[in-house]
């Protein structure tokens, strides 16, 4: 006999709590193989494939695509078949965990457990299935090894709702339901799941004996909140009649009423106020929302300071031209100025540790870092990224150019892991392809510094005594003040400096 068995939105790692469905990969009645990625969601961190541990027919969805889930929500249920000699969902959670740098609060990595996350059976008081807890299903015991297994997807089949309705219990929906969502008016006794995110919901409503079929949310998509439950408990308790779902229904008493746009004073470039105008709201949440986190954070732990040089960049420019003009099957791909950059940067760092540190607040300890893990800033369409080199000291330019392009072309098309974009010990910003000459960073929290580069330009300059037109770039470094003080921070600033002038200088070191 089938078994159905809810799927709820795994720890996705780093920290994350939410994430927003991009776009489902199944419908409500096709079949999935155990690990066959069924939704595509959108993290502050990355692009998400999500695999489902089960194999079976899909027989509901929660949420449509767009809508925003905490972890640990239902995201589908399917119908299983149970076998004899398979393991329980519960046994053998694979956590497979991505690489970090270490120290504190740097080398996290990408850690995604497994069926701790709630993929196991149904739970007691949800509405997913009868779920025996004697029954055994066949599962992979996965959720995201890898942001999705290296299994052969099976090619989908959709089956008729007749066959599904005949082979899963009466009480399992079956039909299309999206629980998140109740456009029509329905029947009072209506099997299948209930638009609850909240385990502390449901458990309100049992206590009380109340069936959340029959209420209205006053959330988000019909989402039932606390507020309703308890609004019904009072309607119960004094007699009145409570808000049921079947109909055009009236808000639950005590629910808050549905926002409206409050007109606000605008005042425009005249100095002239337009009343009646709507301020439009812009929800801080996804990658908007995870740059406005950490950079807050790091303004109110860090204290900063930033110092600036111009640097006469025309030697490395013709260093690079000439290692670029190369010619031959041996010649490998041209190396960018970044590349370059970033290959002086590693080359400062051995000079001066200090910066490539963190601080640990609890333990008042500063902690220097073995590793190079580079980061540098990438614009892209869903805002501005850093992506991670790892182990740059250990790299060559060249083989820092072709991590760099694999990172940027993935940032883009928005393909990056979280592991891919965390655990960064130092931060090069190249906000000069902006057309700006100077900036002041704000640091990469937890990071100790951020190197940043303006344009380079011909401006006039003193060369060899004679006024001439010359390469110029501003190099700012902005460096936690309490890993080092102003000597140190210069001093790997004017050997940044000194590299860019004399690429020569860099043979000392290679």
């Amino acid at each position: 006999m089938p078994q159905v068995l809810e799927f709820k939105l795994p720890d996705l790692g780093e920290g994350l709590t939410e994430a927003e469905i991009v776009r489902w990969l199944v419908e409500v009645g096709d079949v999935v193989a155990i690990d066959q990625p069924v939704v595509e969601v959108e993290t502050a961190k990355a692009m998400v494939e999500v695999p489902c541990p089960y194999g079976g027919v899909v027989t509901a969805r929660f949420g449509e695509e767009g809508a925003e889930l905490p972890v640990g929500a239902p995201l589908l249920t399917v119908a299983v078949s149970v076998g004899a000699d398979t393991g329980s969902p519960e046994e053998g959670a694979g956590a497979v965990s991505g690489s970090g740098s270490g120290g504190a609060g740097v080398g996290s990595g990408s850690g995604v457990t497994g069926a701790g996350s709630g993929t196991g059976g149904a739970a007691p008081g949800s509405d997913s299935g009868p779920g025996s807890g004697s029954a055994e299903v066949e599962s992979s015991g996965n959720v995201l090894v890898g942001y999705g297994t290296g299994a052969p997807v099976a090619r989908r089949r959709r089956v008729r709702p007749t066959a599904v309705a005949a082979a899963v219990p009466a009480r399992v929906p079956v039909a299309p339901v999206v629980p998140v969502t109740a456009p029509d008016p329905v029947p009072d006794a209506v099997p299948g799941p209930v638009a609850v995110v909240s385990p502390l919901v449901r458990k309100l409503a049992r206590q009380h004996d109340l069936d959340l079929r029959k209420l209205v949310g006053s959330g988000r998509d019909g989402l039932i909140l606390r507020a309703d439950v308890e609004s019904a408990i009072r309607a119960l308790a004094e007699g009145t009649a409570v808000p049921l779902s079947a109909g055009v229904a009236a808000p639950v008493a005590g629910a808050a009423p549905e926002p409206e746009a409050v007109p606000v004073s605008v005042v425009s470039s005249a100095g002239r106020t337009a009343a009646g105008s709507a301020a439009q709201r812009i929800p801080l949440r996804g990658v908007r929302g995870a740059v406005a986190d950490k950079l807050s954070r790091s303004r109110r732990e860090i204290p900063d300071a930033t110092c600036w040089v111009d640097a006469d960049a025309t030697e490395l420019m013709a260093a690079r031209a000439a290692m670029n003009s190369t010619a031959g099957p041996a010649a490998g791909p041209k190396v960018s100025v970044l590349a370059l950059l970033a290959r002086i940067c590693t080359a400062a760092l051995a000079r001066f540790p200090e910066l490539n540190s963190t601080v640990d607040l609890e333990a008042r300890e500063i902690v220097r870092l073995p590793e190079v893990h580079l980061g540098f800033a990438a614009q892209t369409e869903r805002g501005l990224v850093v992506p991670v080199v790892r182990d740059a000291q250990a790299r060559n330019a060249e083989s820092i150019g072709a991590e760099i392009a694999r990172l940027t072309e993935a940032a883009r098309d928005g393909r990056l892991t979280p592991a891919e974009l965390t655990g960064g010990t130092f931060t090069l910003n190249n906000y000069g392809v902006f057309g700006v000459d100077g900036s002041t960073p704000i640091i990469n929290h937890p990071e100790a510094a951020m190197l940043g580069v303006g344009r380079i330009v011909p401006k006039p300059w003193v060369h060899q005594g004679e006024l001439a037109v010359r390469q110029v770039v501003q190099l700012s470094l902005t460096f936690d003040h309490r890993v080092c003080d102003g000597g140190t921070a210069g001093g790997f600033l004017r050997y940044i400096a000194d590299c860019v002038e004399q690429p020569a200088v860099l043979l000392r070191t290679l």
